[in-house]
């Protein structure tokens, strides 16, 4: 009973916590992915300046309407220079509330107070820039190819439209977002050379809407010539893999308390070979081999159930108290916001422990009953 508890204890725990950190970090990514995106299905970019678009951005159901323009450039700061991916955002982007859990430096603006454009850099970016937000006079350097330019001019940076911008501030989500740096759409028109298309438009819906009937009712709308992705279809390979790693871990703890249980053919074992007089007095009185089976079942499976029960409590009370009060730390650093561990609690996980221990009891109780009834003919003529 000690060993099952133990280990349903460290399944809804480690569960919990895995549960914890999937929502941190899909809160990081969700503070810059919008609920939904639509993009071009051929090409790079498409013109956003059509009815049907004009009449989604008025839509009540949506909250924010940013239409975003992306491209590859040269990022240049003082004597460092790196490829980056600059993004264009129009004001809507500043819509969401979430933007300013990210940053790490400065603040997240794309104009200063007398209206002229300023940058907010990647920490990746950053690192290898070393920008400074803090200095008035530097500024960052961006380059770009010209388009419909051949590219045979005696001065090559003339085949490139070359725009300085102030950095604002810095933020930090992941390795895929920190090589970013993100500035108002007008700039990365100028910078681009384009003055009507956009890559995408980026759309979060109003508070009690339902993202995803509206993805699919713009899906359906736009038709074949548009490509509309939910959060989960923008960020497919981070959600396989925070699916993926809970799953492993629930496998392995899994196995440690399968072996936990099927201690309990071993017990019921002991147990058949020291009541067999009873069994047989049992037998005698009219029992048959199908009650005496199932009195052995019921007492493994209340062994397994009762330190299930106890587990999932004991479980649950901890991860109450770590949420509650954060105890138990991840070590000095601080990772994204707390260095507490996370804890989320889910009811499939708990009914998820419940079954898998009342399955592989009924398993190990079910083989060890059997043994009670084996050579009970035998029992009865020796005794």
């Amino acid at each position: 009973m000690l060993g099952v508890m133990v280990g349903s204890a460290a399944l809804i725990i480690i569960l919990s916590v895995f549960n914890g950190f999937e929502e941190m970090v899909l809160k990081m990514f969700n503070s810059v992915t919008p609920q939904i995106v639509v993009e071009p299905a051929k090409g790079k970019t498409f013109n956003p300046n059509t009815a049907y678009f004009n009449q989604l951005s008025k839509d009540k159901k949506v909250y924010s309407f940013t239409e975003v323009l992306a491209g590859n450039a040269l990022v240049r700061y003082d004597t460092k220079q790196t490829p980056a991916m600059v993004k264009g955002v129009s004001n809507d982007f500043l819509k969401n509330k979430s933007l300013d859990t990210i940053m790490i430096d400065g603040t997240f603006v794309l104009e200063n107070k007398i209206g002229q454009p300023q940058a907010v850099l990647g920490s990746a970016l950053q690192a290898f820039l070393d920008a400074n937000p803090a200095d008035p006079f530097e500024q960052l350097q961006i380059y770009s190819p010209k388009k419909g330019v051949a590219g045979n001019s005696a001065n090559p940076l003339d085949d490139f439209t070359m725009l300085s911008i102030s950095p604002a501030g810095i933020f930090e989500i992941q390795q895929d977002f920190d090589n970013l740096l993100i500035v108002p759409l007008s700039f990365a028109r100028e910078l681009l050379g384009e003055p009507k298309n956009v890559s995408a438009i980026e759309i979060n819906v109003q508070p009690g809407i339902d993202a995803e009937a509206l993805k699919r009712q713009v899906s359906e709308d736009l038709g074949s010539s548009y490509v509309v992705k939910n959060r989960i279809e923008q960020n497919q390979a981070l959600y396989n893999v925070l699916g993926s790693e809970k799953w492993m871990v629930y496998i392995i703890l899994t196995f440690i308390l399968i072996i936990a249980i099927f201690n309990i053919i071993g017990s019921l074992t002991m147990l058949v070979i020291d009541k067999q007089k009873d069994i047989s007095v049992l037998s005698s009185l009219g029992a048959g081999k199908k009650l005496i089976r199932r009195i052995f079942l019921a007492e493994g499976m209340m062994i397994t159930l009762t330190g299930c029960i106890f587990g999932i409590s004991i479980g649950l009370i901890f991860c109450l108290l770590q949420q509650r009060f954060g105890w138990v730390k991840m070590g000095d650093a601080n990772f994204m916001f707390s260095n507490a561990y996370p804890i989320a609690l889910k009811w499939k996980d708990f009914v998820l422990v419940f079954v898998t221990v009342s399955f592989f009891s009924f398993i190990a109780a079910g083989l060890a009953s059997n043994l009670s009834v084996k050579k009970i003919d035998r029992i009865n003529q020796d005794l």
